[in-house]
């Protein structure tokens, strides 16, 4: 790939109208142009964007995962687009010269599948749960990890050709990690680059009413689809001991609970278990497939 085309693609739910246009601004400002723009209404109606974005307003929201499928599609046909870049409906590009780090970071590796930006609020703060490692003491280390931030990444078009494009059926939560695992399996490098940033309030996952089911259910899908047999318990001892550590609410647990059932009654959409030299290298990277 010798300079890749950048594509954009945003998520809204009609919610974030204010936020959603300064989005546009600094992608407009970048020193790279992207070479498309798509905003996806998840279920809404979406105001007017302005010349050179592409609307597609989606009578049901499809979730994180099926909305971002729907961008990816309108991207391909175009037929212009060499790596999708994600980005949070709320989040913010504060530098002009991203995309022109990211094109660099694409033409000069073509095994590059994933690109993780930074995501920090406006005091350039970042939560513990927005640093792709499980050593996260230092946001500013950047490298190659085993799975990537949701609000702000790249994805390679040649990438999602050979490994499938988003789960669909996740709707929301781990979407990113059943991505990540599947390119990892397939010989592809997801890299945390700290100097990519997006701007992006502070804000808990638990906001989301269903986030404690969807949770659980997709990490069972996500073992059930992705790991070796022996790793599946130890996957799910791990994080039912983690959980019930962490978690403080009765409802919270309830919900959580009923979600890691769903998961194992369920449909999880195909298995399709990672070579053991993919845990071997998950292993090096310091997150192997049991936590």
């Amino acid at each position: 790939m010798s300079v890749p085309r950048l594509g954009v693609a945003v998520l809204t739910m009609g919610t974030r109208p204010a936020e959603l246009a300064a989005l546009l601004e600094s992608v407009a400002a970048q020193s790279v142009p992207a070479a498309r723009v798509v905003v996806v209404g998840n279920g809404c109606r979406l105001p007017d964007l302005g010349d050179g974005v592409t609307a597609v307003e989606l009578s049901d929201n499809l979730g994180v995962a099926g909305g971002r499928n729907v961008a990816i599609k309108e991207l391909r046909a175009f037929g212009d687009v060499d790596v999708v870049v994600d980005l949070d409906d709320d989040g913010l590009l504060v530098d002009d010269e991203v995309f022109a780090r990211l094109r660099d970071h694409y033409a000069a590796d073509e095994r590059l599948g994933v690109v993780s930006f930074r995501i920090a609020d406006a005091s350039g703060a970042t939560q513990r749960r927005h640093v792709p490692r499980l050593r996260s003491g230092d946001p500013m280390r950047g490298g190659e990890v085993t799975t990537f931030l949701g609000g702000g990444h790249a994805l390679s078009m040649r990438m999602l050709d050979e490994v499938g494009t988003w789960p669909g059926h996740f709707f929301f939560a781990h979407e990113e990690t059943d991505l990540a695992w599947r390119a990892l399996d397939a010989g592809w490098k997801v890299v945390y680059d700290p100097e990519l940033l997006l701007q992006h309030p502070k804000t808990s996952p638990a906001r989301h009413a269903v986030y404690y089911r969807m949770t659980a259910r997709n990490r069972v899908w996500l073992a059930r689809r992705h790991l070796p047999l022996p790793l599946v318990p130890v996957y799910l001892g791990t994080w039912l001991a983690l959980t019930l550590a962490r978690v403080r609410s009765a409802a919270g647990l309830r919900a959580w609970f009923g979600g890691f059932t769903e998961g194992m009654r369920t449909d999880c959409g195909g298995r399709r278990p990672m070579r053991w030299r993919t845990v071997w290298r998950m292993s090096r990277l310091g997150r192997p497939p049991i936590v």
